[in-house]
């Protein structure tokens, strides 16, 4: 009956080790930090992997130590009444056990040091953009233009990026692990990284500090383009948003302008009447619409904004309109997210048409 006990115990553990390996894989993991898409991410890398190597090595031997020393000494091999051999000292173990993991932690702090100071040089004449956090959405501002967007970072690939972040409201943390590290975001103060794209595409990131409610549905988007592609995105984001010319999106905007939408929601584009002023946010500012359908996501990169095929993903854009808190949770009576507005259908489709036309 001991055998078999014995024989479960192990069986168990064998299938408890093979479940915690299989979950930690993934194919589809955007956020896969040993995954690096740019020269930071890739210094990282290069530290953290010999790093881990050296934790596994070391980890092995402390639990075959472990696993030796039950196995050898479990219950039942010896008589209650038994008393091992008693040992007193022993200077070459002890002086062993300090020196060699002092070695190790040297042999670990010099990299991570050279490092650290790597990553934290600014490289001379690279493009800088303003970032920051606020319940539950990232801003992004270009300095020296008149281009604020929100939830997805645009970038040209190939070039390093300085990007200055802080916070409007609580600390919240920038990371999108395939260009660099994390970096917090704290009211009050701006701290700096650096970020580059080997190749265009989408990399996904998310805020990584605790900041209430939605805080697992504040994710970033960093959209790398060539650079003949970024600097038509640029002139386009410059550019105001051009008058609705349909009858639906007129109808639209007047719903935009008279429900109070600019009380909140910034639009540089003709027609709109009201632009913010004070922001009954906790924050003091809402994403900037200007050229909303110029981005894939909406909501804190919380849902697509279009279909795999380009086309607006309308339905969920509607339902945000129709209830957003019923979406995402948020504290709006608190100040902090989008309240529901209590619009009709009809004023719904209006304003899908309106900010449809907001390219």
């Amino acid at each position: 009956m001991s055998r078999r006990r014995d024989a479960r115990r192990w069986l168990l553990a064998v299938g408890v080790g093979l479940v915690l390996v299989l979950t930690a894989c993934a194919e589809d993991a955007p956020q896969d930090t040993l995954q690096p898409k740019g020269p930071e991410a890739q210094t990282i890398h290069n530290l953290i992997v010999p790093i881990f190597v050296v934790a596994g090595v070391v980890g092995l031997l402390v639990f075959a130590a472990v696993a030796f020393v039950m196995v050898k000494y479990r219950a039942g091999k010896f008589h209650a009444t038994d008393v091992p051999e008693q040992v007193h000292g022993n200077p070459k173990l002890e002086i062993g056990w300090t020196i060699l993991p002092a070695i190790i932690m040297a042999a670990i702090a010099v990299p991570t040091v050279s490092v650290i100071f790597d990553l934290a040089s600014k490289p001379t004449d690279a493009m800088e953009i303003n970032v920051v956090g606020q319940q539950w959405w990232w801003e992004f501002d270009y300095p020296g233009t008149n281009v604020v967007t929100a939830n997805e970072i645009v970038i040209p690939a190939g070039e390093p990026v300085v990007v200055n972040i802080t916070s409007r409201d609580v600390i919240h943390s920038f990371w999108v692990p395939g260009l660099n590290g994390k970096k917090d975001a704290v009211p009050g103060r701006t701290s700096s990284i650096t970020i580059q794209a080997d190749e265009p595409g989408r990399y996904m990131g998310a805020c990584t500090e605790y900041c209430g409610l939605s805080h697992a549905n504040m994710r970033i988007v960093a959209v790398a383009l060539t650079p003949d592609d970024f600097d038509e995105w640029l002139a386009n984001q410059e550019t105001a948003a051009a008058a609705p010319t349909g009858a639906d999106a007129r109808a639209g905007l007047e719903v935009f302008n008279g429900r109070g939408c600019g009380a909140c929601h910034m639009i540089d584009g003709a027609g709109v009447t009201q632009q913010p002023q004070v922001v009954p946010l906790v924050s003091g500012v809402a994403p900037n619409l200007t050229h909303l359908m110029s981005r894939d996501v909406f909501a804190g990169a919380m849902f697509p904004l279009k279909n795999p095929d380009g086309t607006l993903n309308r339905p969920l854009l509607e339902a945000w309109l129709r209830n957003s808190p019923a979406m995402k949770p948020m504290y709006p009576q608190g100040g902090r997210g989008m309240p529901a507005q209590g619009l009709t259908e009809q004023q719904i489709d209006d304003l899908v048409a309106y900010l449809s036309t907001l390219k």
